[in-house]
């Protein structure tokens, strides 16, 4: 769906600088197409929960001549230009946080841009733009290993066909067949 400023400033509630806030949200989504903007309900470290707009989806990030799509949230608090948005990287199932430096084990991002934030030099488009220049060079995610398939029991890695057979002396003889209906191993037991 196509957003412009005035679609966007109605989403915000009037607690928010909304010309403002809806500007920056419209030019940050001309640059990162797959970043849709929404009203959602934020949780607080403390357990308190409040409705804030969110940038979400995805950016696009270059690692070893690949482009990458990084699965992102950006919160923007009311107070917002005046403090940072609270940014997340949220990875989908197939992939694993990559916690470090600029991440922490929880997936917020921590970066000295965000840290350093200031009204008026820093800008959502600008934080965008740095998010895709760290994490080209410290990636947050990676691909979740696929554990090596389990190897079946040697019993279960042909298919056998079992036979008891007697013997005129009374002892018992156990013949099994692969699938090519050749012996495979006889065992023999007295019964």
């Amino acid at each position: 769906m196509p957003y412009n400023k005035g679609s966007i400033k109605k989403m915000l509630p009037k607690t928010y600088p909304r010309k403002h806030v809806a500007h920056e949200i419209y030019d940050a989504l001309t640059h990162f197409k797959s970043l849709v903007p929404l009203m959602d309900r934020y949780v607080y470290n403390d357990g308190t929960t409040k409705n804030l707009m969110s940038l979400t989806g995805t950016i696009p990030v270059m690692l070893e001549d690949q482009t990458y799509n990084i699965p992102v949230c950006l919160w923007i608090e009311e107070s917002y230009p005046q403090t940072a948005p609270i940014c997340f990287v949220r990875p989908t199932h197939e992939m694993m946080l990559i916690g470090g430096q600029y991440i922490s084990n929880s997936g917020e991002v921590v970066l000295p841009y965000l840290e350093e934030w200031k009204s008026g030099e820093c800008d959502l488009l600008s934080l965008l733009q740095v998010m895709v220049a760290v994490f080209g060079d410290f990636p947050p995610v990676c691909m979740q290993p696929h554990p090596e398939p389990e190897q079946a029991p040697c019993w279960l890695q042909f298919h056998r066909q079992a036979e008891v057979l007697s013997k005129t002396d009374g002892s018992m003889h156990l013949n099994l067949t692969g699938e090519d209906d050749l012996p495979f191993q006889e065992h023999e037991t007295n019964c």
